[in-house]
């Protein structure tokens, strides 16, 4: 991005965060805004994938430590801090000191009036972003797999280095290593990009035929993760530097494995608790029983049943849900009265008995309160 948009964007004020603050709760506050406007969760939203577009240029800049710092310089000494003072003779207008720009541009460089290039230095690779598809069990127990993906990865020939077998990259002969070239103004002086070795103070004599000098290919790959027990479906793993490589010497990017879990035949879940249904007999839930109950590792507990259980009644059975980062969770057992479609002989006999043995209506509350 151009430096000069700089002065008119507040990237602290985007990502919402202090001037001070640290790089860990930068990165921490990008995330939160990332997920909660990445286009996969709001999706045909233009006004999200803005506000997405926006939060990572935003992090863009002061993600990068060298970038933050020459942004800071650029608000610290642009115009809304003096550049052009405003005229003494009263009329609005602004007057010009040339010495205002040379200490403008000291002050941002190093001094005597140079500037060095921008966007000649190191840049970060590029975050990337996959699925991977696990099983219920995998997702509770963990597991390490494997992702595939196809981007930008470090030429497989000469490492990265963009130079054929058995050569190296020279020094740049025109800016001797640079990656700049000056530009005398009188008083200061601009420094450009070198037009030899593009900023990068290096140029490659003979490129390598599998990437022809760029230092990096796309192709494939098998990138290994680990997935901790517990994960959660929709959540993301970041794999720090397993992104598209660097520029011009920069860090790679990181990669984000965004998991999907599949559902359970019999098993739900609710945060870190296993959920349950179990059928119970009208006469266990009317005389109450234990029941055998099967849990995720495949063993069963004994669950007990209380005389005059009502169907859909939970009980939580401790420890025996999923592992969480913090604590274990439990295992919530609802249970449902089972109806039979049809009764035999006897089963008919003795519900009628039971209907003739039975006093009033439990619907009576409902007549008197409507009378």
């Amino acid at each position: 991005m151009p430096q000069h948009d700089w002065l008119d964007k507040d990237f602290y004020k985007i990502l919402g965060v202090s001037e001070d603050v640290s790089e860990k709760d930068l990165t921490k506050a990008y995330r939160k805004l990332a997920r909660k406007y990445h286009p996969d969760a709001n999706p045909d939203d233009a006004k999200a994938e803005d506000r997405f577009k926006e939060v990572s240029e935003a992090y863009d800049v002061l993600g990068d430590p060298e970038r933050r710092k020459e942004y800071d310089e650029i608000r610290r000494f642009g115009p809304a801090a003096g550049f052009g003072r405003p005229a003494d003779s009263g009329n609005g207008g602004f007057s010009f000191d040339p010495s205002d720009l040379s200490d403008l541009l000291g002050g941002m460089f190093g001094g005597g009036g140079r500037r060095t290039a921008p966007g000649t230095g190191p840049r970060r690779g590029d975050d990337l972003e996959a699925e991977l598809h696990l099983s219920f069990d995998e997702a509770v127990e963990g597991v390490t797999t494997s992702v595939h993906l196809t981007s930008d990865a470090a030429c497989s020939t000469c490492k990265g280095s963009g130079s054929a077998p058995g050569t190296t990259p020279q020094t740049c002969p025109r800016c001797h290593g640079r990656g700049v070239l000056d530009d005398n103004q009188g008083f200061f002086s601009l420094s450009q990009p070198c037009d030899r070795c593009g900023g990068r103070g290096k140029v490659v004599v003979e490129p390598c035929p599998t990437c022809r000098g760029s230092g990096i290919e796309r192709k494939p790959r098998q990138v290994r993760v680990r997935i901790p027990a517990g994960v959660k479906n929709g959540q993301r793993i970041r794999l720090k530097g397993r992104g598209t490589p660097g520029r011009n010497g920069g860090p790679a990017g990181d990669l984000y494995v965004k998991v999907q879990v599949a559902g359970h035949r019999l098993f739900g879940r609710r945060g870190d608790h296993l959920t349950l249904d179990i059928p119970i007999t009208f006469a266990e839930a009317a005389l109450g029983a234990k029941v055998k109950v099967p849990t995720l590792d495949r063993s069963t507990v004994t669950l007990k049943i209380p005389a005059g259980t009502p169907t859909g009644k939970t009980f939580r059975v401790k420890g025996r849900g999923v592992q969480g980062a913090k604590a274990t969770g439990d295992l919530l057992v609802t249970v449902v009265v089972d109806v039979p479609d049809e009764l035999s002989e006897d089963q008919r006999a003795a519900v009628e008995a039971l209907a003739a043995a039975t006093a009033g209506s439990p619907r009576d509350h409902l007549t008197r309160a409507a009378s």
